[in-house]
């Protein structure tokens, strides 16, 4: 009797699509508008290099000046910067061995399909915390954060913590710009204790039940990895992050040339080892996952490709835009 085997169901160049698509569906980031799948981003992935370098012009500035009929005008100047995204290389393996398909009497391979979106999802989340990490650790960055965590819980008040007030304190770093602000991502800890101050509400979804939180309009994204230390005597220090729609731009470059010596393509390779009854899946990826207006340098990294520690390292960032045009903001607080 034949054998279906994966390359039977698995179709590389749609599992691709389908992978980046079935991630962004499950992301709260990208739900959320934060990250903006953009175009321009999936032009500059697909082309050569580790690096995508996007100019712009600085917005004018100087004072009016009156018309004097004894003296000219005083020429100005536009100035001009640009945004460095990094672009970044990864990939992740999987192997289903047949026996372990007729133990379980459930295909695993299956099983991986379904899967997979919510893995890239939590791996992109995990990353944009990293990029997180080390931007706000930059001096740069020092205009969109606001600082007001203690360092015990001794002389912790409630000026310290995420409540209502220090949330509008936090809003205000972006100024006439802070209604830009749609989303805030928090530690689960931070958000159940806005809950018990009855600080978080529960706005229905398309289906009508009342399931996205909200804090003072903004939705709420419930993340783990947002950071989280012991305080120098004792207690912990939170970081929340608050973003503008589209605080970052996604692209991906589209790995569809078939590999040399195996089968499938660049972004999803299937192999078969016969002797030991193991399937392989490989999924690659090459894309830009960047937060528009703070440029990595890539001053501290080692490798071809940033490591996650790399990616948090301060060194490697430098704001570039206006603060008020990083739709990002990060406070450090207690609970």
């Amino acid at each position: 009797m034949a054998k279906t085997q994966i390359a039977d169901v698995i179709v590389p160049t749609e599992f691709e699509k389908y992978a980046i698509q079935r991630t962004a569906a499950l992301s709260a980031f990208y739900e959320s508008g934060i990250v903006e799948m953009d175009p321009q981003f999936d032009a500059l992935a697909d082309a050569g290099g580790s690096e995508a370098h996007m100019p712009f012009w600085n917005d004018l500035s100087g004072a009016r000046q009156p018309l004097n009929d004894s003296a000219p005008l005083t020429t100005q100047k536009i100035g001009a910067d640009q945004d460095i995204a990094r672009i970044h290389n990864d990939g992740q393996a999987w192997s289903v061995n047949q026996l372990a398909k007729a133990m379980a009497g459930d295909d695993p391979m299956s099983a991986i399909l379904q899967l997979v979106g919510s893995y890239w999802a939590r791996t992109d989340e995990a990353f944009m915390i990293s990029s997180l990490k080390g931007m706000f650790a930059a001096a740069s960055m020092a205009s969109n954060l606001l600082a007001i965590h203690a360092e015990s819980i001794a002389a912790s008040t409630s000026a310290n913590k995420l409540t209502g007030t220090t949330f509008v304190d936090a809003c205000q770093k972006l100024g006439d710009r802070a209604d830009r602000l749609v989303a805030v991502a928090m530690h689960s800890a931070t958000e159940a204790a806005l809950r018990k101050l009855d600080l978080i509400d529960f706005v229905p979804d398309s289906e009508g039940k009342p399931s996205i939180r909200t804090f003072q309009g903004r939705r709420v994204i419930i993340d783990d990895n947002c950071p989280l230390r012991n305080g120098t005597t004792d207690g912990f220090v939170y970081t929340s992050y608050l973003f503008g729609p589209g605080a970052f731009g996604r692209g991906s470059a589209k790995l569809t040339d078939p590999v040399q010596g195996g089968f499938g393509t660049e972004g999803v390779e299937l192999s078969r080892s016969a002797l030991d009854s193991d399937s392989q899946l490989i999924n690659r990826r090459r894309f830009i996952l960047h937060p528009r207006g703070v440029k990595f340098t890539s001053a501290s990294v080692a490798g071809k490709n940033p490591t996650d520690a790399e990616v948090e390292t301060a060194a490697n960032w430098v704001r570039v835009y206006d603060p008020k045009n990083v739709r990002i903001v990060a406070v450090t607080h207690n609970n």
